[in-house]
């Protein structure tokens, strides 16, 4: 493919990307792997230079553009490399026009940028899109951690027990350490949560929204096997794909458990009361996961926000129900927003005098209200907000 052709082809997924984005649908990630199965004469550097140019476009602008040739030509403002590859040749995009237009703006929506929690300021914003690392969590209980560091001698300790941190694009997943269930994928933030929820030894854990089970996972390594673990979602499809981690990991103490959407209290019902530890890592706008899906900001608008608060805070009632008395109930969120996380933690210990904060001792994060802030730019991990709280 000629370079104007690369463009063009980066300007028709686009297309693609911004409805998706619009409308709900598939991931960016999952609609380039179709996109390029169906061009197979596009070669490994084809799509390479593709990609590059449509996730420097979805980097770059905040408010999601009209379409794929306004993102790219919004672009080229700032590219002039790009303008000379809108040359109108056989297979490139046609010669920009005078007048047509263009996306433009910052990398933050604009109507986002005062609900960030307080300490999210410029300096913080800007590393919302800094390249993510790749962390693993060691599988304390199949061992390993010799073999795996000699496997990786690259390989960077982490400030928590079993976390450490490999150069981004290692191939964990072809690796024996992998296969044979010593090590899982898991960034340093979803490893504190974990490390949160472990102040004593829970009979019975509920994960109300335990998507693919990745803290599921990082429970049972970290619990003694006679803990009985709930994992829950309202998804199929995701809570599906804990069955091949949990053949790898090891772990017999896990159960799942799919959710109606909207009925959820239903098929919880037996649980009311029972449990010792309930997390809620609550569906949410994903803000602080914008490093892997900068996309998510193109996803997002007021209307979406006040649905997923909404539903947060459905499921934190929902979850409170379930603790016993004693219990711990811990909510979470991969948002930095204030009405994630903040605002829902104070709103539901104002309205529920039963409940009290629990102050959390880790080498990570900092306290804000009631609860613990991680963010790229002082923890190095995926932006999170969760509280740990305790049921009187």
């Amino acid at each position: 493919m000629t370079p104007s052709a690369r463009l063009q082809a980066a300007i028709e997924l686009l297309d693609e990307i911004i409805v998706a984005a619009r409308d709900n649908g598939a991931s960016a990630d999952n609609i380039a792997k179709k996109f390029f199965k169906a061009r197979r004469y596009a070669g490994s550097k084809d799509r390479r230079a593709v990609r590059e140019h449509v996730y420097a476009a979805i980097r770059r602008f905040g408010d999601r553009p009209e379409n794929g040739r306004a993102a790219m030509a919004g672009l080229a403002e700032e590219q002039p490399e790009l303008r000379d590859l809108f040359d109108g040749s056989a297979y490139g995009p046609a010669l920009l026009q005078g007048g047509e237009e263009k996306a433009a703006g910052d990398n933050i929506p604009g109507w986002l940028l005062d609900r960030f929690a307080g300490p999210i300021d410029g300096d913080e914003q800007k590393t919302l899109f800094d390249r993510a690392p790749l962390d693993i969590r060691l599988n304390s209980k199949k061992g390993g951690a010799k073999s795996t560091k000699a496997a990786w001698p690259e390989i960077e300790a982490l400030p928590l027990p079993n976390a450490y941190r490999l150069p981004t694009g290692t191939n964990v997943e072809n690796s024996k350490a992998y296969n044979s269930g010593q090590i899982e994928i898991q960034d340093l933030g979803s490893q504190a949560i974990i490390a949160a929820c472990l102040p004593s030894e829970p009979k019975l854990v509920l994960d109300m929204c335990a998507g693919a089970g990745g803290k599921t996972l990082g429970l049972a390594a970290q619990l003694p096997n006679e803990t009985r673990i709930i994992a829950a979602d309202t998804d199929r499809g995701r809570l599906s794909r804990i069955e091949p981690r949990l053949r790898r990991s090891g772990a017999n103490n896990i159960e799942t458990l799919l959710l109606s959407p909207n009925k959820e209290g239903e098929t919880l019902a037996p649980f009311k009361g029972k449990c010792n530890l309930v997390l809620v890592d609550a569906p949410c706008t994903g803000t602080g996961t914008w490093r892997r899906n900068p996309e998510l900001r193109w996803r997002m608008t007021p209307k979406r926000l006040d649905q997923t608060v909404k539903l947060q805070g459905r499921l934190l009632e929902l979850a409170s129900a379930m603790v016993a008395p004693g219990g711990q109930l811990v909510y979470a969120v991969c948002s930095l927003l204030d009405a994630e996380g903040g605002d829902q933690t104070e709103n539901f210990v104002k309205n529920h005098p039963e409940w009290r904060d629990i102050e959390v001792d880790l080498p990570i994060g900092r306290p804000y209200r009631k609860g613990t802030l991680l963010t790229p730019y002082q923890d190095g991990t995926d932006g999170f907000y969760f509280t740990c709280l305790e049921k009187l």
